[in-house]
């Protein structure tokens, strides 16, 4: 397991993070109903506090319970349409780009394996490093995300899969330097 598998398995995994990026928009909640509940709720909100909170049918001052009613009702709309968009931020902030990086992270450390004069044991650690790295990161936040898999949750906060990346990145660093050779030399 040297640069050549970082390689197969980069632009495998490029081509399923890219993939389901259509999937994912496709299965987002319709953001524009809520936004239109927000603004249905909104609206008596609106009025009543133009109208310095009297009841436009009788003329008399809201009661506290009628102007409770209308902040709550306000309130779960506005809830409403943020719990709408949280899934659009999630995706697009979460396994979709961390994905799509990590695949061409794991190309370009391939490229960089195939070139390095270093032991295969230190390749074959950096190339598995990159590999178990990738799918304990954004490989669980697809679990998680997309197929709403919760356990998926729990290996995320162990922070294993972010750490092995940066450490495959570090040990990357240290072959280069060990195992390219200046042709001055």
């Amino acid at each position: 397991m040297t640069g050549k598998c970082n390689i197969v398995f980069g632009f495998f995994y490029l081509v399923l993070t890219a993939a389901l990026g259509p999937v994912m928009v496709n299965n987002l909640p319709d953001i524009s109903a809520a936004a239109q509940g927000k603004q249905a709720a909104m609206a008596p909100l609106q009025l009543a506090a133009d109208s310095d909170f009297e009841n436009q049918e009788t003329l008399e001052p809201m009661t506290d319970g009628e102007i409770a009613r209308a902040n709550a009702k306000a309130l779960l709309a506005l809830n409403a349409q943020l719990n709408a968009i949280v899934p659009n931020t999630a995706i697009k902030g979460g396994p979709h780009a961390h994905g799509n990086l990590e695949a061409l992270l794991n190309i370009a450390v391939g490229l960089v394996l195939l070139i390095l004069t270093i032991g295969t044991r230190f390749k074959q650690a950096i190339s598995a490093i990159f590999i178990l790295g990738t799918l304990l990161h954004s490989g669980v936040l697809y679990l998680g995300v997309v197929f709403g898999m919760g356990w998926a949750y729990t290996l995320l906060e162990t922070g294993i899969g972010p750490v092995l990346i940066l450490l495959g990145l570090l040990l990357a660093g240290i072959a280069s330097v060990m195992g390219i050779k200046d042709k001055m030399a």
